[in-house]
């Protein structure tokens, strides 16, 4: 269990009407001392970003947009966050290595989730963003049909961020056999063909350090630890 007071999530709490990222703001405010828990929500991302460089889109006011400060973060933490968001979200939803938060059927990207930190520092700040209000028709041509949303009121941003707390609490006390056992069971890719770029395989889960196992054509496996995968059938 984490030595850090997991039962203090999202307080104190900085909300901005518009930043660049609430990843970077919340890096900054960790730099300089912010305490376990400090939270970070804005209504509109100027330079919000994903994994790999990615640019996170929702229109304004539209996306729970939040980034918390870990002091002293658990080695499994973005798998910790990934379940955590998916009990928040619903039995529909599941991860698509390594943090993707995808919905059935069709996968569509439903929420995302972004770890960066100073481990020499002993801080991590976890973004997350969640489309709960937006409306897929007015995302950009590229994105229809490969995000999804809730699709409710704008007011419901609150009570969903409210929703992913509570589970994030919850998670972060559990030991990590039981988060890698809630992990495998919300696995999107398991049994799926996949492909990077290096190779392609057929995804066979995690081990228990969060690496995604692939079965290569031959017979031989390999470990990703890091990296894109895509979905033979859906990306």
């Amino acid at each position: 269990m984490p030595s850090a007071d997991t039962t203090i999530l999202g307080r104190p709490r900085v909300y901005l009407r518009r930043t660049d990222s609430t990843n970077e703001r919340a890096r900054a405010l960790a730099s300089a001392g912010a305490p376990h828990g400090t939270l970070v929500c804005a209504a509109e991302q100027t330079a919000g970003r994903g994994r790999q460089g990615r640019s996170w889109v929702a229109p304004p006011g539209s996306a729970l947009l939040c980034s918390l400060v870990l002091r002293d973060p658990p080695a499994l933490l973005s798998l910790i966050a990934g379940v955590a968001v998916c009990d928040a979200l619903g039995a529909q939803t599941r991860v698509k290595w390594p943090n993707d938060i995808v919905i059935e059927p069709g996968l569509a990207k439903l929420a995302g989730i972004l770890v960066e930190g100073r481990p020499q520092e002993d801080w991590a700040v976890l973004g997350i963003g969640v489309n709960v209000a937006v409306r897929t028709c007015d995302l950009p041509a590229e994105l229809r049909g490969r995000a999804a949303s809730l699709e409710l009121a704008p007011s419901a941003i609150e009570t969903t961020l409210g929703r992913i707390l509570e589970a994030l609490r919850s998670r972060l006390a559990e030991p990590a056999a039981s988060v890698l056992d809630a992990w495998r069971a919300r696995d999107a890719l398991r049994g799926r063909e996949v492909s990077w770029a290096q190779s392609s395989g057929r995804a066979e889960g995690i081990d228990d350090t969060g690496r995604l196992i692939v079965a290569l054509s031959g017979g031989a496996r390999t470990a990703l630890d890091a990296g894109e995968v895509h979905l033979a059938s859906v990306d």
